[in-house]
């Protein structure tokens, strides 16, 4: 076995000088992109040296160094066998409701309604009550005189059009975020799934789109040319009335005020919807130049913003339709009066908290990974739980534009801060703002902040810093925020994932030191003082950049100092570097072990907590909580890009039914 030893040995004898065990670590940090490790080289190579050289020759031999080095691939290597006996006894312990296809079936089903009965039931009663707008419209118009013109096709055009009422006036709620938040914390929330709300509020994008479809084709491809094309006596006898005893013509109904607002609707709803769509909204889809402007965040927070030109549009539409004549049976404004004045309140608070809560920067970093740290003084009655969000606005990149952020301080904490990745426009433009504070503007496309590997900081004591003026709007309730109901955690991040789970670690050490401040004081009068919540937190951090750890590694070093009950169980991975039981990998890892066990120090992610490499094997970590933790209920909270959220959430779902543990999956994507 070969380590690539031999390439640093220059004159062939067999033996590495300190020069030389310091060029295979540049080797061994560059293979597993560990940039920052370069710079330590000499520490480490030293490292080596006094513990394969205790005669202090100068130099050590390569077969020793190979040596420890295959020791430690054997020590990490997977245990193939194992697994495969562990496979196959799996199989053998399938449980009976799973063994026959019917009852696995039935079993699934059962399942999938225990775990989603809010879902179902909302979306039940959701479905009813737009099936029976539907159908009465329907009945209502098979007995008016305009039914023996236009037939059922007048009667699908009214039942598509009374949804349409419905599902406009619904599609306000989820997104009037004041009003969730404060019912997130009734009883209302264990019956109503208040985290799906956005996922709620594209299901009624969609019906509306079906809706308009339905309407509009029922229209132009049916009732316009049967009204055309009706006789005139039987026109004006049964329809005269409405039409004010004028037969129109197709372009006649096309130009009326029923038809230009319906035209406009269709354009506005279309433009809007379509940036609204993943490709779009993330800029998946690459549009040429001047178009491109037509990809990102930005063009989808503006074109959906044209939506208010539709409920007015709507409105109009309705009060000129020609078959109702009498005003108080246009009903369009009855369904949109209360949802439309709650999402007006939503934005006349948010403009009353622009006012309020016009934050000072007392602090901002940059780190490696492009991301943006802002520390700020905490306005006055600013109240909010770990897990929550804030919306953040500066004026100096958007007068109007407001932007969602996890909360990264804890409510103890005198401060608030947040963590900012940057990913499009917006983020990119308030990074080089606050970098001008911190020394690190950027000057060229060569030169970008990105390329930094050292955290630049700028604090508002030091002298001639002006930081930008930023607004914030919240807090504003989030799944993560629900943490404390729960027996143990599991806590799970991927890369910029990690910020709302860094308030809850931040607020369960807040709580470990008021116990250690309480127990000092009153020793054993008062016994052991705890408060409520989860007795254990398990804490995956996922990242691919080394520099990431810099972000919370105060947080880290927190945790492994003040927290001697064990609480917290902390686990950093870097994907970057090779798994354990690689060799391209072991010299990394025998240095990271001669290191920690010297003075407590990860060389990775330069925190008293130990970097894993590679990926977690999560069904392991599942299989581990379920043994430690019996007859419990762990929450599972992940936040991070969607490709795992399927593996957890099957995972929970397969632990939940085969262990005495229960696991409770929520979900944030970004």
């Amino acid at each position: 076995m070969k380590f690539g030893t031999s390439r640093c040995d220059k004159n062939g004898d067999g033996m590495l000088t300190e020069d030389e065990v310091k060029e295979v670590i540049i080797l061994s940090a560059s293979a597993n992109k560990l940039a920052k490790l370069k710079s330590h080289a000499a520490t480490y190579s030293s490292l080596i040296m006094e513990e394969l050289d205790p005669d202090d020759r100068g130099y050590i031999e390569i077969w020793q160094l190979e040596t420890l080095l295959r020791g430690m691939v054997s020590a990490q290597a997977p245990e193939v066998k194992l697994k495969r006996t562990t496979s196959s006894l799996a199989r053998t312990m399938i449980p009976m409701r799973y063994r026959s296809p019917l009852k696995r079936h039935v079993t699934r089903t059962m399942d999938f309604a225990h775990e989603n009965w809010k879902r179902i039931w909302l979306v039940t009663l959701w479905l009813a009550a737009n099936l029976a707008l539907f159908v009465y419209k329907f009945e209502q118009y098979k007995r008016r005189s305009s039914f023996q013109v236009m037939g059922n096709c007048v009667c699908v055009a009214k039942g598509a059009a009374e949804t349409l009422k419905l599902n406009m006036a619904l599609i306000l709620l989820p997104v009037c975020r004041n009003t969730l938040t404060t019912l997130r914390s009734t009883a209302l929330s264990h019956v109503i799934p208040f985290d799906d709300n956005i996922n709620f509020h594209k299901v009624l994008a969609g019906a509306i789109a079906v809706g308009t479809v339905v309407h509009t084709l029922a229209h132009v491809t049916c009732d316009f040319p049967r009204l055309v094309s009706c006789p005139s006596d039987k026109f004006m006898a049964l329809l005269g009335p409405n039409f004010g005893f004028r037969q129109p013509t197709y372009p006649d109904l096309l130009a009326s005020a029923p038809g230009v607002t319906g035209i406009l609707m269709i354009i506005i709803m279309t433009f809007s919807f379509t940036l609204a769509m993943h490709t779009f909204r993330r800029s998946v889809v690459k549009l040429p130049s001047p178009l491109h402007h037509l990809a990102g965040f930005n063009a989808f927070w503006y074109a959906h913003h044209l939506l208010l030109l539709v409920y007015v549009l709507l409105v109009v539409h309705s009060y000129f339709i020609f078959l109702t004549r009498i005003w108080y049976k246009k009903t369009t404004w009855m369904f949109l009066i209360v949802p439309v004045l709650f999402y007006a309140c939503e934005r006349i608070i948010r403009k009353v908290r622009e006012n309020n809560y016009h934050v000072n920067i007392l602090k901002a970093a940059i780190y490696p990974g492009n991301v943006l740290s802002l520390h700020m003084k905490k306005p006055p009655g600013f109240k909010y739980k770990s897990g929550m969000y804030l919306f953040v606005k500066c004026p100096d990149v958007s007068p109007f534009e407001w932007h969602p952020f996890s909360i990264t301080s804890a409510p103890g904490d005198d401060y608030l801060s947040v963590h900012i990745r940057t990913l499009g426009d917006w983020t990119s433009e308030l990074r080089n703002l606050f970098g001008k504070c911190c020394e690190a503007q950027v000057t060229s496309k060569k030169a970008t902040l990105s390329r930094l590997e050292t955290t630049v900081v700028a604090d508002s004591a030091t002298e001639d810093t002006r930081f930008p003026k930023v607004f914030i709007d919240g807090p504003y309730g989030a799944p993560a925020q629900n943490y404390k109901k729960y027996d143990i955690l599991l806590l799970i991040g991927l890369g910029i994932g990690a910020t709302p789970f860094i308030s809850i670690l931040k607020d369960l050490l807040n709580n470990i030191k008021s116990n250690d401040e309480v127990e000092s004081m009153h020793g054993s009068e008062i016994g052991s003082f705890k408060n409520s919540g989860p007795g254990r937190a398990y804490f995956y951090w996922v990242t691919r950049e080394q520099g990431s750890f810099d972000w919370f590694k105060g947080v880290m070093n927190e945790v492994a100092d003040n927290d001697h009950s064990d609480v917290i169980e902390m686990h950093n991975y870097l994907t970057s570097v090779y798994e354990e039981g690689d060799a391209r990998s072991a010299l990394i890892a025998m240095v990271q072990s001669l290191q920690h066990a010297k003075n407590g120090v990860d060389i990775v992610s330069g925190s008293k907590i130990r970097t894993h490499f590679a990926r977690p094997n999560w069904r392991k970590v599942f299989s581990d909580l379920a043994n430690a933790h019996k007859n419990s209920r762990i929450g599972v909270f992940y936040c991070g890009s969607p490709t795992l959220t399927k593996q957890l959430k099957d995972l929970s779902k397969e632990f939940s039914q085969t262990t005495t543990t229960r696991f409770h999956f929520h979900k944030e994507n970004f």
